[in-house]
């Protein structure tokens, strides 16, 4: 080992006022703390300078350049099979209403209704010969689903009040408002004549002053081939399928639409000629080399993450006993870093949504949802983890110190916007909601002020409000200016000028210098350069530091 006295003067260039000086402590005191210093500043270094220093390779920087390429490549493949899938429960939806709706057009969601009795039971005599007429009128793979032998019927169901004697023109009603249900089935046989549905075997009549609902539900089975061509192995799916007539309101109008509810399952028995097998596997050797490589990368990181705080709890602990105060809250987050958490929760993301893929390609699950939510959110903190190595460089640096530096300030202030913001999504909300489109929710009446503050669609926010009551129409004029000025012209400037002033104070602190906190100035005094070869010294226990101290 060197000689303690070249270790101490290589470390220790400081002036007698110093409040680091290790003026008055023993030469193997001094000799300790000056390689916690050491150890301190390699802490710190970006991975080239600790190459430099123990010819330590960037392993982790490695790794995270071929992470990125394969969980990206994971995911435009995943990507490309959930489109189809997507598409396939998408365009099932349309053809069902084109199929099971009389007169269904596209767009027809909200306004598709029926308004006479007769055109109800028309309806549901429609409905019911395009049920049992499937096999030879759709020209998907559609097919009843099948209760052991047989074939499931189509169940219909009327939901109506138990009592009610209503006389609208004597201003009189008498109602029980229990709800009672009634249900038939059809049986996928024949289809019905062409004559109404109240003349059929079913003798199926609608009291319609008591109904509430009526429902026709049954179950359809198809199979996505259009996965052959991408060289996957198709999935079946089942459709339950509910046409719900809407009378609650008993206004004269009654709403229809159909909820289509998809369910997909590993078809029993399949066979597919070529070579789509083999392609399954070698996707799946693929996720497998990608699972191994975030399992490399988590232990990496987490191991940096260990490393980290116990390099802070012996820091803490060297101040306690040898300075006799407390280090800052900012100097023991400096020893956490925030990038290698990040990764190492892209890392079990991507763990996790490698493995329901394989499960999926297998035909085990069919999560494709909650595997597309995994892997999109892990690829996207794999890309943001990159920032990390270009913040090494100061001209890229700006952008991640502005943002850190400017967090704090900007969460306190949307805190306050927060509260006016909410304010006038309640009080549109109440006041426009019955006559306007866009503020028939809450979750409406946000995503149109928070369009408003971006400038878009303005003047249809203006031109859509219904002018049956002159005073609500008043006042939506009043609360649009109103809401357009204040978060236009005030609080998205403040917020901008908030923004702006944290940039060129950082731009200014890289001119003149960035403010030394104790930890920053307790390293400062080792001038070891990287090339040195003072780094590959063995290190010491930190124990040794404390004894001597406190011996001291």
């Amino acid at each position: 080992m060197e000689n303690p006295e070249v270790l101490v003067s290589s470390c220790n260039n400081q002036d007698d006022e110093n409040l680091y000086s290790a003026k008055h402590h023993p030469p193997m005191c001094r000799l300790l703390e000056d390689q916690l210093r050491r150890k301190l500043k390699f802490f710190f270094m970006n991975p080239c300078e600790k190459f430099w220093a123990r010819g330590r390779k960037p392993w982790k920087l490695g790794i995270q350049i071929l992470k990125i390429a394969m969980v990206t490549i994971q995911l435009v493949v995943f990507g490309l099979s959930n489109q189809m899938v997507v598409a396939f429960k998408e365009e099932n939806t349309a053809s069902f209403k084109h199929l099971f709706l009389k007169g269904y057009m596209d767009s027809m969601d909200d306004t598709y209704a029926v308004y006479t009795q007769a055109e109800v039971y028309d309806q549901i005599s429609f409905t019911i010969n395009q049920f049992l007429q499937l096999r030879t009128i759709s020209v998907g793979n559609h097919a009843y689903e099948k209760r052991g032998t047989e074939d499931t019927p189509m169940a219909i169901c009327q939901y109506f009040y138990k009592r009610g004697i209503i006389s609208p023109g004597n201003d009189t009603f008498d109602i029980d408002p229990e709800i009672e249900t009634e249900c038939l089935y059809v049986e996928p046989i024949l289809p019905l004549e062409n004559s109404t549905l109240r003349k059929t075997p079913f003798n199926f009549t609608l009291d319609f002053h008591r109904l509430v609902t009526l429902t026709l539900m049954f179950k359809l089975k198809a199979i996505n081939l259009q996965t052959i061509r991408q060289h996957e192995l198709p999935d079946c799916y089942d459709f339950t399928l509910t046409i719900v007539f809407d009378n609650k309101a008993h206004s004269g109008r009654i709403k229809i639409s159909l909820d289509n509810d998809i369910a997909i399952k590993e078809c029993k028995d399949w066979h597919v000629s070529g070579s789509i097998q083999k392609n399954t596997h070698y996707m799946m050797i693929f996720d497998g080399f990608v699972i191994l490589t975030c399992l490399a990368s988590l232990v990496l990181c987490t191991r940096s993450v260990i490393k980290g705080i116990h390099l802070q709890r012996e820091f803490v602990t060297f101040f306690q006993h040898h300075y006799k105060k407390e280090v800052s809250f900012s100097d023991l987050m400096e020893f956490v870093n925030g990038w290698y958490i990040m990764i190492i929760i892209s890392d079990l993301l991507t763990i996790i949504g490698s493995t329901l893929k394989m499960e999926i390609q297998a035909k085990s699950l069919t999560s494709y949802d909650v595997c597309s939510i995994l892997l999109g959110t892990s690829t996207m903190l794999v890309w943001l983890g990159v920032i990390r190595y270009l913040s090494f460089f100061q001209k890229y640096n700006l952008l991640i110190l502005t943002l850190r530096a400017a967090l704090p300030n900007v969460i306190r202030f949307c805190c306050c916007a927060a509260m006016i913001y909410l304010g006038y999504c309640f009080c549109g909300w109440i006041v426009l909601g019955p006559y306007h489109a866009k503020f028939h929710t809450l979750n409406m009446v946000s995503e149109c002020l928070f369009s408003l503050i971006n400038g878009d669609d303005m003047f249809a926010t203006f031109a859509k409000m219904q002018q049956k009551s002159y005073l609500v129409w008043l006042f939506s004029r009043i609360y649009l200016y109103s809401f357009i000025s204040l978060f236009i012209y005030m609080v998205l400037s403040l917020f901008i000028a908030l923004i702006t002033d944290t940039y060129e104070t950082i731009k200014h602190y890289q001119r003149e210098g960035f403010p030394e906190t104790e930890l920053h100035s307790f390293i400062a005094q080792c001038k070891d350069l990287p090339n040195s070869g003072r780094y590959r010294l063995e290190e010491e226990s930190p124990i040794n530091i404390f004894c001597c101290c406190k011996r001291s």
